[in-house]
């Protein structure tokens, strides 16, 4: 058995492919739900993100749909294991098979190495690896079911971001802000969470740094972190 122990909760992740990770934890520390009263949560893996989100904003339902079957019912277990458990809800299946609905904050930490190689063998690799494509109906499906006002955020390595920011137009879909992610103040940018939703607002960059030196976590990450994980 594997467990991710948080404060507030465990994460099952026996046999998932893709393990409780840095870009989960960082993307639902980030998410702007504030104002949100529908989340949905797309691939939602372990439920990590969506688990995060519920403790968050105590006062928000939350939608979460992943397509892998043992991934899909992990995450169900984790929800009903959860005290949040009342609040979050899992769809099993692809995400554009969902019956239409508005919601104010989509969010995912998705498959981001674009055309890559597959190796059948490999679950992780696949966990990570897809094609233009799933972007492109991610973005449609953005297009299709924010409301008014809302947001769709993502985590992505810069140059898939890259990639999904030049789709947005075709959509009527604006970018509203970017974060880099940096290892280290001098290192480049190695993930970028972006906003983009319908409103057409001035895009602000801002970043999160999180090593101050090796092994030891900036201020500005452990704030972000510390209602979470047990290290802080």
């Amino acid at each position: 058995m594997s467990f991710f122990k948080f404060k507030q909760f465990d994460v099952d992740q026996t046999g998932c492919a893709m393990k409780v990770n840095t870009d989960g934890v960082l993307l639902a520390a980030l998410a702007k739900g504030h104002d949100a009263k529908t989340i949905l949560d797309v691939g939602a893996g372990t439920g990590v993100v969506a688990l995060m989100l519920a403790q968050r904003f105590p006062q928000i339902y939350i939608d979460a749909v992943e397509i892998d079957d043992h991934a899909a019912d992990t995450a169900t277990k984790n929800f009903t294991n959860s005290k949040f458990a009342e609040r979050l809800r899992l769809f099993k299946g692809d995400f554009a098979n969902l019956e239409r609905m508005e919601y104010d904050l989509i969010i995912s930490n998705p498959p981001f190495f674009i055309d890559s190689l597959r190796s059948a063998k490999d679950n992780k690799a696949l966990a990570r690896h897809t094609d233009s494509s799933f972007f492109e109906r991610l973005v449609s499906f953005a297009a299709e079911n924010l409301s008014a006002e809302g947001i769709c955020q993502l985590i992505l390595p810069v140059a898939t971001s890259e990639l999904v920011i030049g789709m947005l137009a075709t959509n009527s879909l604006y970018l509203q802000s970017v974060i880099n992610i940096r290892s280290f103040a001098t290192d480049d940018p190695h993930r970028e969470v972006i906003t983009f939703g319908k409103d057409n607002v001035t895009n602000e960059v801002t970043e999160v740094v999180i090593y101050e030196s090796p092994k030891v976590y900036t201020t500005q990450y452990s704030s972000l972190l510390k209602d979470f994980l047990t290290i802080f």
